[in-house]
């Protein structure tokens, strides 16, 4: 399943967006979370090479399914414990202080 990317740069900040192709015009609700996958995640196709080649240079991260989440597990960006499931679907964040 193709992961879609996209980069942000804001001052010394970079943010990586991605989520799995498949999930991109979905919201999705459980209790008090809600999770939009729209514009904010609408980039480029990415193998998880190239997805985990632009981790590497980010300070920022969010991540929405399974594919892309389980990606940055593997890269060692996202723990386990740090992923919050939403409706089924996993999202995780991380931040490079």
């Amino acid at each position: 399943m193709p992961i879609r990317m996209k980069v942000y740069h804001q001052g010394k900040e970079t943010l990586v967006a991605a989520a799995d192709a498949d999930l991109l015009g979905k919201t999705f609700r459980e209790g008090k979370f809600k999770i939009e996958v729209g514009k904010f995640y609408e980039g480029d196709v990415v193998s998880e090479d190239g997805f985990i080649s632009n981790l590497k240079l980010a300070t920022i991260g969010n991540f929405v399914g399974r594919e892309t989440v389980e990606a940055a597990i593997r890269a060692g960006f996202v723990s386990d414990g740090g992923i919050l499931w939403i409706d089924g679907v996993p999202h995780a964040q991380f931040v490079l202080m």
